[in-house]
């Protein structure tokens, strides 16, 4: 047998988790299978990579040599791979715009924009509920730009080595059924909210430690929280059995209402973000000023809100020249 990158990244996974059970569980196979394909790997090397007990699985002197080479080697092919990648799919950036989007509340607005300024482009999207995946997709070639976003004065993480830029930052709301005591107010005291279960999208930063802050702050610890999909997390809340956090613009549903943070202690900021080195970047300013014209249009949906924001010129569309606070 051959030895190939994928078996190097199994010796490395069995490494890391200290278990071949995990890393089967982490590598998506079965038990049996990941065993025997160890199996074949040490037969193709001349020895056990692993000693194994109960107490899991430590290299050999072997395993250690083959670690200290893997770890070198596959760094090395991915680094190869996503320069080959943005090099093959440079193409012409004008005709080609390939977005990704985390809980966007603008992504539908900017692809018609682009589609209605630039009608021969072809244009793309995707999904996904990890800001991390779109920005190693975007630094490995795969996609062009990541709509996202991030809670407070938090920046997503450097290790992609992307460009990032502000669209613009929202006050976040709390979403209730209109039957609920709290609906008729214009403003929520967070505390107000201390007895009420939580429902959160996968994705959904500001439940992480922005929200568990805010709520101690109030003095008090939320009480559950249950993870779900969008559609699932409306129907929790449509339900009366939980309320969630949302993003100012957040489209209004029916029997559902969005009511802000008397105080504003949570802050979703808004970013596009792209990789400095690649043909993508030389329309990054269009695309940025295109998704603030974008989060504007929004605007016209949510009048209360547009009329908070003239109070209150903190939140939105920040002034900045072309359009977007450059954060890193």
């Amino acid at each position: 047998m051959d030895l190939e990158l994928r078996h190097l990244r199994v010796v490395c996974a069995i490494a890391e988790t200290g278990s071949v059970t995990k890393a089967a569980s982490a590598l998506g196979l079965a038990q049996p299978a990941l065993t025997a394909q160890l199996q074949r790997i040490e037969r193709a090397l001349g020895g056990p990579l692993f000693e194994r007990d109960r107490r899991g699985a430590r290299p050999t002197a072997l395993g250690e040599l083959v670690l200290d080479r893997a770890r070198v080697l596959l760094p090395a092919m991915k680094g190869l791979r996503d320069e080959a990648a943005r090099m093959a799919g440079a193409g012409d950036p004008l005709r080609r715009y390939r977005f990704g989007g985390v809980n966007s509340p603008i992504l539908g607005r900017l692809v018609h924009r682009l589609a209605a300024e630039r009608p021969d482009a072809q244009i793309t999207t995707y999904g996904s509920w990890s800001v991390d995946e779109l920005a190693q997709m975007v630094a490995g070639g795969r996609l062009d730009f990541a709509l996202t976003g991030v809670c407070g004065d938090s920046t997503p993480s450097a290790g992609f080595g992307l460009s990032w830029r502000e669209v613009a930052v929202e006050p976040i709301c709390v979403l209730l059924p209109q039957t609920h005591p709290l609906a008729a107010h214009d403003e929520v005291d967070l505390v107000d909210l201390r007895r009420e279960q939580w429902v959160a999208a996968p994705g959904d930063g500001c439940f992480g430690d922005c929200f568990a802050a805010a709520c101690a702050r109030s003095g008090f610890t939320p009480k559950k929280v249950y993870e779900a999909d969008v559609r699932a997390a409306l129907d929790l809340v449509d339900a009366g059995e939980a309320v969630a956090l949302c993003q100012a613009t957040f489209r209004p549903v029916a029997g559902l209402v969005t009511r802000r943070l008397a105080g504003t202690p949570l802050r979703w900021r808004l970013l596009l973000g792209w990789h400095p080195d690649v043909p993508a970047a030389a329309v990054a300013e269009p695309v940025l000023a295109a998704a603030v014209a974008a989060y504007t249009d929004a605007l016209a949906n949510h009048p209360d809100y547009l009329g908070w924001l003239l109070a209150h010129p903190e939140f939105g569309v920040q002034p900045s020249g072309s359009g977007g606070v450059r954060i890193a």
